[in-house]
C-alpha cells in the first residue's frame, strides 16, 4: 500500500460498499480519518457488516441528496466509489441511473469546488462502455461505444471528473475497471458480479450455470485494485497521472469455463456447474471476450497485481465460508 497517510482526512464514497470498505479498511489501517458515505440501496453490495473492525465512521446518505458540503470541507483525498453499477438495473431505469452515475457527480463536483478545492480525486470508472472490443487487449485509445444504458451513465460521469481537471486543475485520476473479486463482494446474487453468485453456489454445494463459456476475462483481486487507488491518489499531482483514465487489469485473462474450473479447484474441487445460453434479455448486451491493457498505469505509477488468480479464489472462499449465512441472508 502507497504513502504516508496518518492523519490525512478521506471521503470514501460508496463506502460501505465492496471495493469502497476494502479502501477504508486500508487507509483506515494506516492512520488515516476516514469517513464512508453510502446510501445503503437494498439491492447494492453495501452492507454495515463491510465496515466492521475498520473504526471507520458511516455516514448513510446518498450523493443525490444528501448534505454533502460538511463531510467535504477540507478533506485531502475523496475516494468516489459511488455508482449504480447493474447493466440491467440501467436498461430498465435509465433516469435513475443517470441521476446517480452523471448529474450526482456534476452535484459533487460543485460541493468539492467549494469546500476541498485543493483534494484529490481518485474516481472508480469502468472497462464496460469500450463495448464488444475492436482488438484484446483493449487499451485507452480503444473506441468508446457503450454496451447499453449504464456504460453511457458512468462514461459521461468519468467525463465531467476529467473536465474538472481540464478546466479547474484539480488533480483528478479516473481508473476504469475491470472484473473485481474477494472479500466483501455481493455474493447473495449476481447483480455486482457474475462471479459473486458463482461464490454462493459453490460454498452451498449448488450448481452454478455459466453462460456461453469461451468469452475471456482477466479479474483482478481487491487488494491489488485497493492498492491501485491508493497509488493513484500518491501519484496524482504528477503530470503523467493527474487528468488522465487508466485501464485498471489484473490476472492474465481466461475463458469463463477455465475460471469455473479454476474456482472449483480452490475449492478442493468440490462444485459443479452448468453451461447454458445468453438469457435472452442479456445476450444483446454482452460485450464477448474482454482483457485490459494496463500497461501505461503501470509504467505511471510502478503499480502490478501480486494476487494470482488461484491464491486470490482460495483467499475468497475462505474468507466467506465462515461469514456466509451473513451475506446472503
Amino acid at each position: 500500500m502507497q504513502g504516508d497517510w496518518r492523519g490525512k482526512r478521506v471521503l470514501v464514497t460508496g463506502g460501505a460498499g465492496f471495493l469502497g470498505s476494502g479502501i477504508c479498511h486500508a487507509l483506515a489501517a494506516q492512520g488515516a480519518r476516514v469517513v464512508a458515505l453510502d446510501a445503503m440501496v437494498p439491492d447494492g453490495g453495501a452492507s454495515p457488516l463491510n465496515l466492521e473492525g475498520s473504526n471507520v465512521m458511516l455516514v448513510r446518505g446518498d450523493i443525490r441528496d444528501a448534505e454533502l458540503h460538511s463531510l467535504c470541507q477540507g478533506i485531502d483525498v475523496l475516494f468516489n466509489m459511488a455508482a449504480q453499477t447493474s447493466h440491467m438495473g440501467g436498461q430498465r431505469d435509465p433516469v435513475a441511473d443517470i441521476a446517480i452515475n452523471a448529474v450526482a457527480q456534476v452535484r459533487l463536483i460543485g460541493v468539492l469546488r467549494e469546500a476541498a478545492p485543493k483534494a484529490v480525486v481518485v474516481h472508480a470508472s469502468t472497462r464496460q462502455f469500450y463495448g464488444r472490443p475492436q482488438y484484446l487487449p483493449v487499451d485507452e485509445k480503444h473506441t468508446v461505444n457503450p454496451p447499453d444504458a449504464n456504460g453511457v451513465s458512468k462514461w459521461a460521469g468519468e467525463q465531467y471528473w476529467l473536465l474538472e481537471n481540464r478546466v479547474h486543475h484539480r488533480p483528478v485520476v479516473s481508473l476504469r475497471l475491470t472484473n473485481c473479486y474477494g472479500p466483501r463482494l455481493r455474493i447473495k446474487d449476481a447483480r455486482q458480479t457474475f462471479l459473486g453468485i458463482w461464490i454462493r453456489r459453490v460454498l452451498e454445494g449448488e450448481p452454478f450455470e455459466v453462460w456461453g463459456g469461451e468469452q475471456l476475462r482477466d479479474l483482478a483481486y481487491l487488494d491489488d485494485v485497493v492498492d491501485a487507488f491508493l497509488r493513484a491518489a500518491q501519484h496524482a499531482h504528477e503530470p503523467q497521472v493527474g487528468g488522465r483514465a487508466f485501464n485498471l487489469g489484473g490476472s492474465p485473462p481466461l475463458s469463463l469455463k477455465d475460471l469455473a474450473d479454476r474456482l472449483i479447484a480452490a475449492n478442493g474441487g468440490a462444485g459443479r456447474y452448468e453451461i447454458k445460453e445468453f438469457p435472452a434479455d442479456r445476450a444483446p448486451i454482452d460485450i464477448g471476450s474482454f482483457a485490459a491493457d494496463d500497461r501505461a498505469f503501470r509504467a505511471a505509477t510502478g503499480w502490478w497485481p501480486r494476487v494470482e488468480l488461484d491464491e486470490g479464489l482460495r483467499r475468497s472462499l475462505d474468507w466467506y465460508r465462515p461469514r456466509l449465512a451473513e451475506y446472503i441472508a
